[in-house]
């Protein structure tokens, strides 16, 4: 079993660049206190590093 990680959405993304926008839809992420479960990859640690202020990790599984 590959590890996992929960992730939520706790910011806005109005008034915020496309380019982080995008980071959020592109982790499945577009509507507040949404949180999705995720393969634990380089891509996606990567992805949650470039918008902290936009999510919090919940839980890491595995």
């Amino acid at each position: 079993m590959a590890k996992t990680i929960v992730v939520k959405q706790i910011g806005s993304p109005i008034r915020r660049p496309e380019v982080q926008r995008k980071t959020l839809i592109g982790l499945g992420l577009n509507k507040m206190h949404k949180t999705r479960e995720l393969e634990d990859t380089p891509s996606i640690r990567g992805m949650i590093r470039k918008i902290p202020h936009l999510v919090e990790i919940i839980e890491e599984r595995g």
